[in-house]
């Protein structure tokens, strides 16, 4: 039954981990009143990121075009799951699709690599999923003498009480997705 809360690329079986996400948010779904939100909304992927300080971190990889209605009630969910996976934070981020360079279009049609499908603008949007409920007011990327580069994120202050605390799990999730360096401020 909970096979249809998850659905993997190319008919692919969930793993243990997987299974287990999925059959919570079956039971949310059938105990909670996010019934009808709920009802259509699937995952493709779960996992499990370790972060420093001994935490560890669970994604939910979602469809891109599933991403809105996941967004509604993104703060429900996350709340639920986070109490059933106690000591873990949840982070919910679209299944995104990077082109390389060297992308060419079928014969039928014609055109450029979209700007969506661009490395940058996909780890921008990962940097705006891990982050959803508050925004993103600036950015700074600092590059140092040694040629690391930094990238400073300045959150939304009214959102800082609630944010605060995860701030370190974003910046190590970020870096394990996408292996940058990132600190994260309030402005």
């Amino acid at each position: 039954m909970s096979s249809n809360k998850i659905r993997k690329s190319g008919g692919a079986e969930p793993d243990e981990f997987e299974a287990s996400v999925a059959q919570e948010l079956l039971n949310l779904e059938m105990t909670s009143d996010l019934k009808s939100s709920l009802r259509d909304l699937y995952i493709t992927a779960a996992k499990e990121v370790d972060c420093s300080g001994g935490r560890k971190a669970i994604i939910l990889y979602v469809p891109f075009k599933l991403l809105k209605s996941f967004n509604k009630i993104h703060q429900r969910i996350v709340r639920e799951l986070e109490k059933k996976y106690s000591g873990r934070q949840v982070l919910i981020i679209a299944q995104r699709t990077i082109l390389g360079k060297s992308y060419t279009r079928s014969q039928n049609t014609t055109g450029l690599r979209p700007r969506s499908r661009t490395l940058t603008a996909v780890q921008d949007a990962i940097l705006d999923d891990i982050v959803y409920p508050t925004e993103i007011v600036g950015k700074r990327t600092r590059c140092k003498v040694d040629g690391k580069r930094i990238l400073k994120v300045y959150l939304d202050s009214k959102d800082q009480p609630n944010v605060e605390t995860r701030t370190a799990t974003f910046a190590d999730v970020y870096n394990k997705l996408t292996n940058k360096q990132v600190s994260f401020h309030f402005a």
